[in-house]
């Protein structure tokens, strides 16, 4: 009967699975940092696209406002408004004829 003699690790078989290892190792790490990457990634694109959304809802609120200032801006300047209010607060009237002055351009 032959005896299976176990032969101990050489120094080449060793090294190779040092190797191995590390190689393994080094994947399993970049694996784990690119999963980092990518939820932090995702976590900012979220806090990103809220934001965006506050500022549209803002920008649209402010477009409300802007029109409502200029329906109130083209009622207050009106013609017959100044008007009224010159002859109300200002007690102005149209100037009789013989209060008129007609100048002419030099010639």
């Amino acid at each position: 009967m032959k005896m299976a003699v176990e032969s101990a690790p050489t120094l080449k078989t060793m090294s190779k699975q040092i190797i191995e290892l590390a190689a393994v190792l080094l994947l399993a790490a970049a694996v784990t940092a690119s999963g980092i990457w990518v939820t932090d990634a995702k976590h900012r694109a979220r806090q990103l696209f809220v934001e965006l959304e506050e500022l549209n809802r803002e920008q649209d609120r402010l477009q409300i406002d802007w029109g409502r200032l200029q329906i109130e801006q083209s009622t207050w300047a009106t013609h017959p408004r100044i008007e009224s209010l010159a002859r109300e607060r200002l007690r102005l009237t149209n100037p009789a004829d013989e209060q008129l002055v007609v100048v002419e351009p030099p010639r």
